[in-house]
């Protein structure tokens, strides 16, 4: 219903009007004095639920009219209280709770108000930074030393001289000179190996049998067998007369220059 007071003056009006027509009609069926106030209130309930749900409208109206005018009837005698109207009378509050009971569940329910969306704040674009350069300064003054043509000095020009008598470039040529010698002269042999006593050795052939009473037998009988080897083979070397004699590199040399001396 609408929130309007000149409408609810109205129907206060009118049910005020009705209820009393109503109430009398409940007593002259026979309603105690206070059971029969609520006959109006019961049809003064169901007038409002009918306005409020806008259903029933038109069987409540015509309800309170019937009821209205039987009780002004019935009042000036012009119609007799029967079984009939005792019935109809006493089945107005059965009627009232049935139909009230359908409008409250026939009612929708309110619908929920919606609620707005809260819209959410436009990003702000981010500012751009400009990361701003002291400008360099054109021909500054450099901060540290400055390297300047290279001169030499003029100790180092004329040699190391800075003590009299020092290392000059005649004193460093004769020393160059001298490695330049040394690396080019050819290694001297080495020495050769002392030379044990004479031993025969067990096997041994005729030619190391000593005929005469001498440590050098057996020398002077090999220098003579590679005597005998030059003769045939004079590129022969000292490390194949030791391998053939089973000595050393050293004594096979030593065996070769003494008989290339004798020859």
């Amino acid at each position: 219903m609408k929130r309007d007071p000149l409408l609810w003056v109205a129907t206060a009006a009118v049910l005020t009007v009705l209820a009393s027509a109503e109430y009398e009609l409940a007593r002259a069926c026979g309603f105690g004095t206070y059971v029969a106030a609520g006959v109006p209130a019961a049809l003064d309930v169901y007038a409002l639920a009918a306005l409020r749900a806008r259903r029933d409208v038109l069987a409540v109206v015509l309800s309170l009219i019937a009821v209205n005018a039987a009780s002004h009837l019935v009042e000036v005698g012009l119609l007799p209280v029967s079984v009939a109207l005792v019935v109809a009378v006493s089945a107005v509050a059965p009627l009232v709770l049935w139909r009230v009971h359908r409008l409250s569940e026939l009612q929708p329910e309110p619908a929920a108000e919606p609620v707005p969306a809260v819209a959410e704040p436009a990003t702000e674009p981010a500012e751009p930074i400009t990361v701003e350069r002291a400008p360099e300064p054109v021909d500054a003054a450099p901060a540290g030393p400055v390297l300047g043509p290279w001169q030499p000095l003029a100790e180092l020009a004329g040699g190391t001289g800075g003590t009299q008598g020092g290392t000059g470039p005649d004193l460093l040529g004769e020393h160059f000179a001298a490695v330049r010698k040394a690396i080019g002269e050819t290694p001297a042999e080495p020495a050769a190996e002392p030379v044990p006593p004479a031993v025969p050795p067990g096997g041994t052939g005729a030619d190391d049998i000593e005929t005469i009473d001498s440590q050098n037998t057996t020398f002077e009988a090999r220098v003579a067998t590679v005597r005998h080897w030059l003769e045939s083979e004079p590129e022969l070397t000292g490390t194949e007369i030791g391998n053939r004699l089973g000595i050393s590199d050293g004594y096979g040399r030593r065996l070769l220059r003494t008989a290339r001396d004798g020859s």
